[in-house]
């Protein structure tokens, strides 16, 4: 799966306010295993957020988290822009979020807070924890949920559980090779693709070195991969520590 974040906000991009989702979501898709495909904040302005979901919608392994805009006042356009994108309807009334909006606010629910019911055709609710007024899914692949961390964040997390039940972090190595990243490539070329690949290049002091992680879900692959990138720079008499040593003052100025 390929996993896009929308973060939707002008008070964010003006700095009035400070981003609480990317650290959040990036780091629950970790412990499950998986990653941020692409993560995007942009205004609330409508041709832009409908280019973006549509870019979105065109990924076939796309699935989406989008934060805020699903509320009632002029400039919360998520839900009406979702309905055109990705069901080709008009919004309808969700008699269940009318119900728990109803409960939540009674008769203040009118004329304004009602209009949170109203929601794309066959949308599936997420629960709310904080005051009932739901988020909403469309084809269990896109999520909709409040720009509040407090309301949004539940239900981001009610949405990976049923999308990744039995997910576990990947099995991770990295080591530290005290050379240019350019002497490990024709190595790094023969990874599979079962195999994630991180190489950090930096200068540590004046030596060049890299900084290289693999990851994969099966950890014998993971680490007899290791062992051929181990064995590959002991032919090339090239050094190497485990771990992320970048930052080590020994490591980093070796003549001190």
């Amino acid at each position: 799966m390929h996993f896009y974040q929308v973060i939707i906000g002008s008070e964010i991009l003006n700095r009035r306010r400070s981003d609480k989702h990317f650290d959040f979501l990036s780091a629950e898709l970790l412990r499950r295993g998986e990653k941020l495909h692409a993560s995007i904040i942009i205004e609330d302005d409508k041709k832009l957020i409908t280019d973006v979901f549509a870019l979105i919608k065109n990924d076939p392994e796309s699935v989406m988290f989008s934060f805020g805009g699903i509320g009632s006042t002029p400039d919360d356009l998520t839900r009406q822009i979702a309905a055109e994108i990705f069901t080709h309807k008009p919004l309808v009334m969700n008699e269940e979020a009318k119900r728990l909006i109803l409960s939540q606010f009674g008769e203040a629910a009118y004329p304004h807070r009602i209009h949170m019911a109203e929601l794309p055709e066959g949308a599936s609710l997420l629960k709310n924890p904080v005051n009932k007024v739901p988020g909403f899914s469309l084809q269990n692949r896109f999520f909709f949920v409040p720009g509040f961390p407090q309301m949004a964040h539940p239900m981001v997390l009610q949405a990976l559980d049923s999308l990744l039940p039995d997910a576990k972090p990947l099995y991770r190595q990295t080591f530290t090779a005290l050379t240019s990243e350019n002497d490990l490539i024709d190595m790094m070329q023969k990874l599979p693709d079962t195999i994630e690949l991180s190489s950090l290049p930096t200068f540590c002091g004046s030596r060049r070195i890299a900084v290289i992680s693999l990851a994969g879900k099966d950890p014998k692959e993971v680490d007899s991969w290791v062992e051929r990138f181990v064995q590959y720079m002991r032919e090339r008499h090239i050094e190497w520590m485990e771990g992320d040593r970048h930052d080590e003052p020994d490591l980093c100025h070796p003549d001190d």
